[in-house]
C-alpha cells in the first residue's frame, strides 16, 4: 500500500517546474518590480552570482537565508530590522529566543552582498531590499520557483523588542488554530499558512523544536520508525544536536515536505498539524499530488509576505552597514530610481 502511494505521488509530483505564468502579483505603492532599472540594474545578477558560489560550498545557507526573511518579515514587517546589531537602547532581534537559531552565515552572506552591491552600484539598494532577492534566489538555486520580487524597501530605523519578536514569530510548537490567528493578523491567509510552511522542504531543526514530540510521552501522530530514529540523534529533550527538516530530499526545494506530513514524518507540532486539521488537509494533500500548483502558489505567498508593512520613499534608510544604521539623521539620501506606477499584470 506505502509502495502504491509513492508510486501515485511520483506520477503526480515529479515536475519540477523552472517558470510559472506571467502574472504577477501587484506591487504594493512604493515598490516596483523594475525599482532598479537605472540605479543598479545588475543587482539580481549580482546577488545571483554571489550566492551560486557561496551554495557551491554550503547549501545549508539556502535555508539560512530563507529564513532569515521569514523572521525579518513577520516583526514589524520587511524592514531587515532583524539584521540590527543590538544597542544601548536594548537587545536586538536576533537576541530574541526564535532567532537565536538564525545561522550566523546568513547575517555574514547578507553583509557581503550589501558591500558587493555598494562597491558596483554604490548606496542605492536597501539591506531589505537584498534579504528578499537573496530568499528568492535560496529558493530557485535550490530546485525551486524562480519568481519575481517587487523592490523599493527602505531599512528600518528600530529593531522590534524581545517581547514583541516572541510575539509576532509563532513557535513550532504552536497548533493550527494559533497559526491561523497570527497570519491572519498579517492579512495571510490559510492558504498562504500551508504554502509558506513549506519553506520547511530544505533545511536543518534543532531536536529542541520537536523533542516535545518524543519526550517524556511519544506523540501518537508520529510515524513510529521516524520517532525511533529521531531519538537517535535527538536522545534527550535538551540536546543540541540538529537533523534535517524533509527526510525525502533536504537539500532541494520541492514538495516532498508535504509527502513527508502525509506519512506523519513531519518535525513540529506547527508542521504536523497541517495534515491532521480539516482546515488545512486538502492543501496539503494537493500540494504532495502536484509540485507544480506548490510552486505557483509559494511564489505568490512570498511576494505577498514580501511587502508586509514595508517602507517606501522617504521613510526608513537605506544602510551602507546592514547590521547597523546610518550615523547622522537615519536617514540616507540618495537619489530615487523611477518607479514604475501604471504597470499592468
Amino acid at each position: 500500500m506505502a509502495s502504491m502511494l509513492m508510486c501515485f505521488l511520483v506520477f503526480f509530483g515529479a515536475t519540477l517546474a523552472a517558470g510559472f505564468s506571467d502574472a504577477q502579483p501587484k506591487p504594493v505603492p512604493g515598490l516596483s518590480y523594475t525599482f532598479y532599472k537605472s540605479t543598479c540594474p545588475k543587482l539580481e545578477s549580482i546577488i545571483s552570482k554571489q550566492l551560486k558560489k557561496e551554495f557551491k560550498k554550503d547549501i545549508g545557507l539556502a535555508a539560512g537565508l530563507l529564513r532569515l526573511h521569514f523572521h525579518d518579515c513577520f516583526v514589524q514587517g520587511c524592514d531587515a530590522s532583524v539584521l540590527l546589531d543590538g544597542s544601548a537602547s536594548g537587545p536586538s532581534e536576533q537576541d530574541a529566543l526564535p532567532n537565536l537559531t538564525l545561522r550566523p552565515a546568513a547575517f555574514k552572506a547578507i553583509n557581503d552582498l550589501r558591500a558587493l552591491i555598494n562597491k558596483k552600484c554604490g548606496v542605492v539598494v536597501s539591506c531589505a531590499d537584498v534579504v528578499a532577492v537573496a530568499a528568492r534566489d535560496s529558493v530557485a538555486l535550490s530546485g525551486g520557483p524562480n519568481y519575481k520580487v517587487p523592490l523599493g524597501r527602505r531599512d528600518g530605523l528600530t529593531f522590534a523588542t524581545q517581547n514583541v519578536t516572541l510575539a509576532d514569530l509563532p513557535p513550532p510548537t504552536s497548533n493550527v488554530s494559533f497559526l491561523i490567528n497570527t497570519l491572519n493578523k498579517l492579512n495571510l491567509t490559510i492558504t498562504d499558512l500551508v504554502t509558506l510552511s513549506g519553506g520547511h522542504t530544505i533545511g536543518l531543526a534543532h531536536c529542541t523544536s520537536f523533542t516535545n514530540r518524543l519526550y517524556q510521552t511519544q506523540d501518537t501522530n508520529m510515524d513510529k520508525t521516524f520517532a525511533k530514529n529521531l531519538k537517535l540523534t535527538c536522545p534527550a529533550a535538551n540536546t543540541t544536536n540538529t537533523t534535517v527538516n524533509d527526510i525525502r530530499t533536504p537539500n532541494t526545494f520541492d514538495n516532498k515536505y508535504y509527502v513527508d506530513l502525509m506519512n506523519r514524518q513531519g518535525l513540529f507540532t506547527s508542521d504536523q498539524g497541517l495534515y491532521s486539521d480539516s482546515r488545512t488537509k486538502s492543501l496539503v494533500l494537493k500540494f504532495a499530488l502536484n509540485q507544480t500548483q506548490f510552486f505557483e502558489q509559494f511564489a505568490l505567498s512570498m511576494v505577498k509576505m514580501g511587502q508586509l508593512s514595508v517602507l517606501t520613499g522617504s521613510k526608513g534608510e537605506i544602510r551602507t552597514n546592514c547590521s547597523a544604521r546610518n550615523s547622522g539623521s537615519g536617514l540616507w539620501s540618495v537619489l530615487e530610481p523611477l518607479v514604475e506606477t501604471a504597470s499592468t499584470f
